[in-house]
């Protein structure tokens, strides 16, 4: 049965309301500077596309740890924490609602970028791909395997992270348990390995991600915090038995403990590649999950507000056509043409292909 809502419908995320049902998806994008601290050049992006119903800001790393790509920002000292506070004040000012990013990349980095130290991860195992670094694209190394007693200072990282970004002015945090990165390694069984108590069984496996949900939501409380997966993806050597279990369990604990949202990157259609409906596990989290459900992966105006008409999601997350179109919710509202995205200039830093995107106004 459909409900009479769509994408511009308001909505109410526990105590938040939100205007419209058209979140922006975190984006990296590589404009940091010095130190890993947002820049002014940041504030002007984000505040362009202040008309979301939600901002999800690019991943920002809890920790030096946690880095894994250049001009990515962080959330852990008191420069960077000083510089988000000036895109969230901006941001606040244009009428916007913005959450951070939470992001550690685990396995996903070079020891060009962590002061020689080899990454760390779940378990010592080869990854498939390049990062890259100040001296260009180098290969991913084997990563070391963290020790248990090292492991409690990864849920630090988390929890002091999440006190930054109260600190920082933001409206709530979603942790990044998405892409292949920590979170999502220690999870997945084809990227642990573990024998103790943080690998092997499917419980054992959640029990970090789970570790850090409850730290981030003893700081925030449980409507102003989000968890972002990604079942289907495959990239960096990700893999796992049995996909549907695991996740469905993980959504299950994530609701019993509170948490506010999840988020779900499940492709329907372009770039982001198709995940065929009868693989989707949409429907299947829908029914364990019983706060907010963010849909991600390819949708458009028509797709998107079918979704919400006919109760498959509560919001949509915009990633690329948010980018390239700093207005997307006029735009949609009005049916108009979208811009193209210049892929080429993603991640090369600067004004062009980032701020310097037309507006409906601008024509």
């Amino acid at each position: 049965m459909e409900r009479d809502i769509n994408l511009f419908s308001q909505y109410k995320m526990g105590d938040l309301i939100l205007p419209n049902r058209i979140v922006m998806a975190p984006m990296t994008r590589n404009r940091a500077g010095d130190g890993d601290v947002p820049v002014p050049l940041m504030a002007t992006y984000y505040v362009q596309r202040a008309s979301a119903g939600m901002i999800i800001t690019e991943g920002s790393q809890v920790s030096p740890q946690g880095v894994g790509y250049i001009h990515t920002p962080g959330i852990y000292s008191a420069a960077q924490v000083a510089g988000w506070k000036k895109v969230t004040d901006a941001v606040h000012q244009a009428g916007g609602r913005i959450f951070i990013q939470l992001w550690h990349v685990g396995r996903i980095s070079h020891p060009d970028l962590l002061g020689g130290a080899l990454p760390v991860a779940p378990s010592a195992l080869p990854v498939e791909g390049t990062v890259h670094t100040p001296s260009g694209k180098k290969p991913i190394p084997v990563p070391r395997a963290l020790e248990t007693n090292e492991i409690p200072d990864i849920v630090r990282q988390f929890r002091q992270a999440a006190e930054n970004a109260k600190t920082a002015g933001f409206d709530g945090v979603e942790i990044h348990g998405a892409n292949g990165y920590l979170l999502d390694q220690f999870l997945r069984s084809g990227s642990n390995t573990r024998t103790d108590e943080y690998g092997g069984s499917l419980e054992n496996r959640a029990r970090l991600p789970l570790e850090v949900a409850k730290a981030v939501i003893e700081v925030w409380g449980g409507n102003r915090v989000g968890y972002r997966i990604s079942p289907h993806n495959t990239g960096h050597s990700m893999s796992d038995a049995n996909p549907r279990e695991t996740f469905s369990y993980l959504a299950r604990e994530l609701n019993k403990i509170g948490m506010g949202y999840l988020h779900l990157i499940e492709p329907i259609g372009g770039r982001m590649g198709f995940v065929p409906p009868k693989t989707r596990l949409g429907p299947t989290l829908r029914k364990i999950f019983e706060r907010t459900l963010i849909l991600n992966g390819g949708y458009d105006l028509q797709s998107g507000n079918e979704a919400i008409a006919s109760g498959e999601a509560d919001l949509i997350s915009f990633g690329v056509p948010f980018l390239a179109n700093p207005d997307l919710p006029k735009r949609f509202r009005q049916n108009a043409p979208l811009n193209e995205p210049d892929v080429a200039t993603f991640y090369v830093g600067g004004e062009k292909g980032y701020t310097d995107y037309p507006t409906l106004t601008d024509r």
